[in-house]
Formats: C-alpha cells, sequence, structure tokens
C-alpha cells in the first residue's frame, strides 16, 4: 500500500513549514519513546536519530532559502 503524502510545488516558506513540521513529528515521536526504563543503547540510537533529523532540517533550510524558484516537495510512504 503506498500513501501519497507530499506531491507538488510549494513556495520556499511554504516548504520550509510543511518540512519542519513533519520532521518534528518525527523528533517528538523519538523524544516520547525514551523513558526510564529505555536501555543506553536505545536512548543513544533516538538521541543520535534526533540529531541527524536536526542537522538534515537545517542543510534543507539551506538549501530552500537559497532557492529562487518554488520547491518540488514529494513524499511517499511504502506500507509492505
Amino acid at each position: 500500500m503506498k500513501i501519497q503524502l507530499l506531491q507538488g510545488n510549494f513556495s520556499n516558506s511554504e516548504s520550509m513549514e510543511i518540512l519542519t513540521k513533519l520532521i518534528q513529528v518525527k523528533i517528538q515521536f523519538h523524544e516520547q519513546k525514551i523513558t526510564k526504563a529505555s536501555s543506553e543503547e536505545e536512548i543513544k540510537m533516538r538521541e543520535g536519530r534526533i540529531k541527524r533529523l536536526q542537522d538534515e532540517l537545517a542543510e534543507a533550510r539551506n538549501v530552500i532559502e537559497t532557492s529562487n524558484t518554488n520547491i518540488n516537495l514529494n513524499c511517499e510512504i511504502n506500507i509492505n
């Protein structure tokens, strides 16, 4: 099954808003999964993933801010 989450051209500000909100949801998911019962390994894995997501958002922000045209966003979720 496939879900077409995003497909289209967006302004720079719309693109940043969409990406920021999507990534924030994923970061919050990882933050909520970190509990006192979590193993040190799991905590480090989730903290690493949060850091990568933050870095990727910063990189996307740089690309979008330097673009003079609309941004094409495509995001598809595949459920197997």
